[in-house]
């Protein structure tokens, strides 16, 4: 069953999130999803994925950060301007605030299992990199499709990034030109080492499920690789997908799963399994 929440953070910004869970919420495992850059709660297999894991015996969240673009309209990138202005450093402290949400009985409980999974995809496997590092407070992670660095953009891009005060991205699959502040940049130059996702992964001491499709155009298999190789290999695991994508090859708006996509699903599953049950 889905229940729908908003909630204020302490900066005062809105976060809606979405639980799911078939019974006894307080005794299960929790497993929070993150989504990535340009991701949402409602995206494409998020929903899908989220009522699986409920089927199994998990507490499940799903969630939008506060400035991802995506308001009211829980399916179309309407506040433009906060996807503008949004940080690393911003959805970082809104995972921990999610988190704390969750363990202080926001959700209509108090939870008496504390064990809980984290899935992010992309950004989102980032972000969960930089929490568990700095919180030390989740006991498992399953990173899909994760990026080994935040440095995407040539110097020349940085320069004119600056100069101009803004950089835009093109969302290819709504047409949209989504605008990114100068402010992100800035986020990245005032917190290299912070953001030093490669030495930040050497310092996970909780098990972690790196999944990659072998054909992710957007985040190529080769930083999953270097994530994995900078990794404590008694912790974490390598999961490679043949022939997939960056998404597994589910689209948005969602049309069904597909063998690719339930192989990670399945896989996932059995690694929470071992790690939270």
């Amino acid at each position: 069953m889905r229940k729908d929440f908003e909630l204020f953070t302490s900066r005062d910004n809105l976060l809606r999130i979405s639980t799911y869970s078939e019974n006894s919420p307080e005794e299960s495992p929790c497993i929070i999803y993150i989504h990535g850059f340009k991701g949402f709660k409602d995206w494409g297999y998020v929903p899908f994925l989220c009522d699986l894991l409920s089927t199994r015996g998990y507490f499940v969240i799903s969630f939008n950060f506060s400035h991802n673009g995506i308001g009211e309209d829980l399916l179309n990138f309407t506040e433009l301007e906060k996807f503008a202005n949004n940080t690393i450093s911003l959805e970082v402290e809104e995972l921990n605030e999610v988190i704390q949400f969750y363990r202080n009985g926001a959700f209509g409980f108090n939870p008496y299992n504390t064990k809980i999974g984290l899935i992010g995809h992309s950004r989102g496997g980032a972000i969960s990199l930089i929490h568990e590092s700095e919180k030390k407070n989740v006991n498992a992670l399953a990173l899909w499709g994760t990026v080994a660095y935040f440095d995407r953009y040539s110097e020349n891009q940085k320069k004119r990034w600056l100069e101009n005060g803004y950089f835009e991205v093109l969302n290819t699959r709504t047409n949209q030109m989504m605008r990114l502040n100068k402010i992100l940049l800035e986020d990245f130059m005032n917190n290299k080492e912070r953001f030093n996702l490669l030495k930040r992964i050497s310092q996970i001491e909780v098990p972690i499920l790196i999944v990659h499709g072998d054909q992710d155009l957007t985040v190529p298999l080769t930083e999953g690789m270097k994530l994995y190789e900078s990794s404590n290999k008694d912790l974490c695991e390598l999961y490679v997908v043949e022939k997939a994508g960056h998404t597994f090859d589910i689209v948005h708006p969602f049309q069904g799963s597909n063998p690719k996509f339930d192989l990670v699903a399945e896989k996932t599953i059995e690694f929470f399994k071992k790690r939270l049950n």
